[in-house]
C-alpha cells in the first residue's frame, strides 16, 4: 500500500492519492481525513466524506482516490442537502441530488444545490470557495432546446448572483464533467482565507465567453492560489483543455489536444508565478486526466507522459478517468494541483 503526500507543514491542507479505501478508513479514524473523491465505485462502507464521482477509472495506477487531509481534528455537519467536514480552517463538502427532486428543471436544481453549498459555508464558518468538482449526467445532451451544460451554467451563475458572490472575476476554480448516469454530484473545497484567482493569458476568461457558448457564461477562474501555511502555497488548476481564446482547437486529434492542454497548464503556472514566490512545474503537478473515449486512454497517457516526462512525479501519480468533457468537440481535459514553498506577493 502506498500513498503520495503533498504539502506537509503543520496545520497545512494536504492532498493525498490513496491506494485503497482502507487507507481512507485509517485516516478517518485518526480524524485527519477532510474528504475526497473516489474514481471507482466504492464497495461496502466508505469513510466519512469519501464520495464517489460516478466516473470509471482508466488508471494503471492503484491511486484512484483523491483525498484532502488536515492535521487538526475534523468535525462533520449537514446544511440542507450538503454534507461537510471541517477542521475550522478548511472544509470539504458534498452534494448529491436527482433531477426528479427539482421536477426535471436542471437550472433550478443547480441553483438549489449552490444555495445549499453557500449555506453550508456560512454554517461552518469557512466562507471562501476554493475549488469545485461538478459531475453532471449527460452533460452534452440537448434538453428543452438547450445543451445541459449550458442549463447548468444558467443555474450556477444565478446562484452566485443570488448569494452576492463573485460570479465573474474572482470566482473559484472548478471543473464540470459528464457522467453516465446517477445523480448530479458536486464536491467542493473551501477555506477561511480568500484565494487569489488566476486567468490564462492564452484564453478568454470563461466568464467573458461570447453568447455562442450559451446564454450565461461559466462561473469559474482558470486557477486559484491558496496560502496553506506561512511557508507554502497551493495552486488549484481548473479543468483545462484544448481551448485557445474561446475556441476549441484540434478537433478529433488526441495528441494535438494534449499538447495544447499542456501549453495552457504552463500558461496558468506562469500567471501563478507572477502572483507568488512559489514555483510550479508540469513535472510536479498532481493531475486527473479525463478521457472522453475509453479506447483513447493509451494514446492520452502516452501524450501526457511525453509532455510531462515519463519518469516525472506527474506521470507516476496521474489518474485517468473516463468522462464526457463539457464541450462535445473536446476529447480530454486535465485538472491539476500542486504545493510549493513560497508566499503570495
Amino acid at each position: 500500500m502506498s500513498a503520495l503526500l503533498h504539502g506537509s507543514s503543520p496545520g497545512a491542507l494536504r492532498s493525498r492519492r490513496l491506494a485503497d479505501v482502507e487507507t481512507g478508513w485509517s485516516l478517518a479514524r485518526e480524524a485527519k481525513l477532510l474528504g475526497g473523491v473516489a474514481y471507482r465505485r466504492l464497495n461496502g462502507s466508505a469513510p466519512p466524506m469519501m464520495a464517489e464521482a460516478d466516473l470509471p477509472s482508466l488508471s494503471a495506477n492503484t491511486g484512484e482516490i483523491d483525498g484532502w487531509l488536515v492535521d487538526a481534528d475534523v468535525r462533520h455537519g449537514t446544511s440542507g442537502a450538503v454534507r461537510w467536514a471541517t477542521d475550522g480552517q478548511w472544509l470539504f463538502g458534498a452534494f448529491d441530488s436527482t433531477e426528479a427532486e427539482a421536477a426535471g428543471q436542471l437550472d433550478e436544481l443547480v441553483q438549489g444545490a449552490y444555495a445549499n453549498i453557500f449555506q453550508a459555508l456560512e454554517s461552518a464558518g469557512v466562507p471562501h470557495l476554493l475549488r469545485l468538482w461538478n459531475y453532471l449526467p449527460n452533460i452534452n445532451r440537448e434538453q428543452l432546446g438547450l445543451e445541459r451544460y449550458r442549463q447548468f451554467n444558467l443555474g450556477r451563475q444565478q446562484a452566485f448572483l443570488n448569494a452576492q458572490r463573485d460570479a465573474f472575476a474572482g470566482a473559484p476554480a472548478a471543473c464540470a464533467l459528464g457522467t453516465f448516469g446517477g445523480p448530479m454530484r458536486i464536491r467542493f473545497l473551501a477555506g477561511r482565507v480568500a484565494p487569489v484567482p488566476l486567468e490564462n493569458p492564452r484564453q478568454v476568461p470563461a466568464w467573458r465567453y461570447p453568447t455562442e457558448f450559451g446564454p450565461r457564461s461559466p462561473t469559474f477562474s482558470r486557477a486559484v492560489l491558496v496560502p496553506i501555511s506561512p511557508q507554502e502555497v497551493t495552486l488549484l488548476i481548473s479543468g483545462t483543455a484544448s481551448i485557445v481564446g474561446s475556441a476549441s482547437v484540434h478537433p478529433g486529434d488526441v495528441p494535438r489536444q494534449m499538447e495544447e492542454t499542456l501549453r495552457n497548464l504552463e500558461a496558468v503556472m506562469g500567471a501563478a508565478h507572477a502572483r507568488c514566490s512559489a514555483r510550479f512545474a508540469l513535472a510536479d503537478l498532481v493531475c486527473t486526466v479525463y478521457v472522453r473515449h475509453a479506447a483513447d486512454v493509451d494514446d492520452v497517457r502516452r501524450c501526457f507522459e511525453r509532455g510531462v516526462g515519463a519518469g516525472s512525479l506527474a506521470a507516476q501519480r496521474a489518474i485517468y478517468v473516463q468522462a464526457d468533457i463539457c464541450r462535445s468537440d473536446l476529447l480530454l481535459e486535465v485538472e491539476a494541483h500542486a504545493t510549493a514553498a513560497g508566499a503570495l506577493t
